[in-house]
């Protein structure tokens, strides 16, 4: 199992402030498979493309890709899921 923090951070002045953490989001197997189909895409990748990557059911990524896009995690543009940048 994987943990992602995610810290946000603002610019005061000229000094780059990290407030807190938002949130902890525990990667299961299924998970992590799509994340890593993702960080291998800098454009994007459809469900489709992402369930063939990964060999599971499209429900199961759909699952994972609703649960990344709550945390913050991936950006969609369209049909097109990306890891959100930091």
């Amino acid at each position: 199992m994987t943990k992602i923090y995610i810290e946000k951070s603002v610019i005061v002045g000229n000094c780059l402030v990290f407030q807190s953490v938002i949130a902890v989001v525990k990667l299961n197997k299924v998970d992590e498979l799509v994340v890593s189909a993702l960080e291998g895409s800098e454009k994007g990748l459809t469900l489709k493309e992402i369930v063939e990557k990964t060999g599971q059911t499209e429900k199961k990524v759909f699952k994972v890709l609703r649960k990344l896009f709550q945390n913050e995690l991936i950006d969609s543009e369209g049909h097109q899921y990306r890891l959100a940048k930091p």
